[in-house]
């Protein structure tokens, strides 16, 4: 994982370069943003706690890259990441959920990022026990025989003196002078000959020969307990959830339960139980808990949605009472979580909105203050079409390329045809609605639509899509603007 220190601004615009193209002011603007946060960590601590963060306000289109621009700088630097849509917490003029939730989700990501992290560097510690366990499932009791094998060395002495009889034994004579019970030597031969057993077993699993044989293991419920937050809020949706749990749980919900699963299966069962017992919960609290409050990042999008009109009318007091509860999150507040109280005064927040039925203006001025940093995010047209169709890691180009590999299908889509594909993309979003680059997935998925649908029978061909080709099928839409917009 690339950790924040290790990049300056313009490492972390090449980095995005990689996957988003264009909009190079928001890249600066983002990658200025992280610096400044790790900047603040190497301030003296009287002046670190007034360092805030610069939060940004992008305004743009949808579709063109404000969400990948946000996601891409997280996962850059390892930070936590939430995204909520600004609208989910109002809804038709009602409250929709708890606005302090958005923090409780991002420590939840955290925590699930901290324990993957964790479990990644106990997997080779795992092994072992992972292995004595499906061992004990292929020989039940082979496990207590072994430890009596390794035990075998400890003898008691006899409490009447050496020369004594042993009670109610057969006993051996040894060649050195000693004597053993009868029974305890048949307990010593068996518990080696299982011993035997279950080492030749061992030597099967590690070389792979047992994966399709049948077990009977126990599986634990995911889930755990049922979340009771909903006491600080929340809305009926998780209040259902809520009382499901504790239903499920009252009908032994909660019970483990016995499965007939392949070694192959059973090995990422019991490697789940195994790395979850080995984790340490409080340390992956603890992390998580400084990570979010000095690294996390919330994307807050469709902010726009939530814009007070100058005009009053239904709904408006809703949207502005959501705006007036986010505020305070924004600002820096102690939020109530299960884990203990997280302060927000550090998350950095990214607002995104197209703002094209309201204006930045139309913010409550309080919140439009704590978004200082403003950055206009441009329309996309053919030349920059062209570029994502090709040049970002794991482009459209080369995904559906690699898609028709797997029918034996080799696709060679030219130049021209990428070209006037691009071409089309510039011209419907401008007749139609402007959706950014999600267009090509509508066209690209219409021209390979028949080639998609055949390829099972075009195997080991070389099928080649052109501008004529492109045409082809794009023509009569294309040029039909009520086509256009309904199917492209």
């Amino acid at each position: 994982m690339v950790k924040q220190q290790d990049l300056t601004p313009s490492e972390i615009v090449e980095k995005l370069d990689q996957y988003i193209i264009g909009q190079k002011n928001a890249k600066r603007a983002v990658a200025v943003a992280l610096r400044n946060r790790y900047r603040r960590l190497k301030l003296p601590e009287e002046i670190r706690d007034e360092v805030a963060p610069k939060n940004i306000l992008m305004i743009g289109p949808t579709g063109v890259g404000k969400t990948e621009i946000a996601r891409r700088l997280a996962k850059l630097c390892g930070a936590p990441f939430l995204k909520v849509e600004a609208t989910k917490y109002t809804e038709v003029g009602y409250v929709g959920r708890d606005v302090e939730s958005m923090v409780r989700d991002l420590m939840a990501v955290g925590i699930n990022d901290v324990k993957a992290e964790m479990e990644e560097e106990l997997k080779e510690k795992s092994v072992s026990a992972v292995e004595e366990r499906l061992l004990d499932l292929l020989l039940p009791g082979s496990g207590d025989a072994k430890k009596k094998e390794e035990g075998k060395g400890v003898v008691l002495g006899n409490i009447f003196g050496g020369a004594a009889p042993v009670q109610n034994a057969n006993v051996i004579q040894l060649g050195d002078g000693s004597a053993v019970s009868e029974s305890s030597k048949e307990e010593e031969d068996k518990a080696a000959e299982d011993n035997s057993t279950r080492e030749k077993f061992r030597q099967w699993l590690r070389e792979g020969k047992l994966e399709d044989r049948e077990v009977e293991v126990t599986v634990k419920p995911h889930g755990g307990a049922p979340n009771m937050e909903i006491i600080a809020g929340g809305n009926i949706e998780d209040l259902e959830n809520s009382m499901q749990g504790i239903v499920n749980m009252i009908n032994g919900g909660g019970k483990s339960k016995k499965r007939n699963v392949t070694i192959r299966e059973a090995r990422k069962i019991i490697s789940e139980e195994v790395l979850e017992s080995m984790v340490d919960r409080d340390k992956a609290v603890d992390i998580a808990k400084e990570r979010v409050q000095q690294s996390g990042i919330i994307f807050i999008d469709e902010i726009d949605k939530i814009a007070v009109h100058n005009e009053a009318h239904g709904g408006s007091v809703s949207r502005e009472g959501v705006q007036r509860d986010i505020l305070p999150i924004v600002e820096g507040s102690n939020v109530n979580t299960k884990w203990g109280v997280i302060d927000t005064t550090h998350i950095l927040f990214i607002a995104a909105g197209a703002f094209s039925m309201s204006k930045p203006s139309d913010l409550i001025p309080e919140l439009q203050g704590r978004f200082p940093l403003r950055v206009e995010l441009e329309s996309l047209h053919k030349e920059e079409f062209r570029r994502i169709l090709t040049e970002p890691r794991n482009s459209l180009i080369m995904q559906y390329t690699k898609l028709m590999e797997t029918e034996g299908v080799t696709l060679n889509i030219t130049e021209d045809a990428i070209d006037r594909m691009s071409v089309i993309a510039e011209d419907v979003n401008a007749k139609a609605e402007n959706i950014g680059a999600r267009r090509l997935h509508t066209i690209m998925e219409k021209v390979l639509d028949e080639i998609s649908f055949d390829a099972d029978k075009h195997n080991g061909e070389t099928i080649t899509v052109d501008s004529a080709y492109v045409d082809s099928k794009l023509n009569d839409v294309a040029s039909n603007e009520d086509l256009s917009r309904y199917i492209l």
